[in-house]
């Protein structure tokens, strides 16, 4: 099976001297497992949060209504309306 945590792992610097309870003391190590596990946790969160900001933004669009067109007189009419006055002079 695949181990999906990363944690354990580490590069170790120097190596430390065992005590009496059996702790190691003095290890000098580069714990790059951590790094490795929270930079895979923040891809993960990041691109999660991308999708739900996504969804929000085609919701909010769809949500918009649609202006309406300007009603009034047609090009014909304002045409005859300008003739007839032109006539009357």
């Amino acid at each position: 099976m695949f181990k999906a945590d990363f944690k354990d792992l580490k590069l170790i610097v120097k190596e430390g001297v065992a005590d009496e309870s059996g702790k190691m003391a003095g290890e000098v190590a580069v714990l790059y497992g951590d790094f490795i596990t929270n930079v895979i946790d923040f891809i993960i969160v990041a691109f999660v949060m991308f999708m739900i900001v996504k969804a929000v933004n085609a919701t909010k669009k769809k949500e918009e209504p649609k202006p309406e067109p300007l009603k009034g007189p047609c090009q014909e009419d304002l045409l005859a309306e300008i003739r007839d006055l032109l006539a009357k002079k």
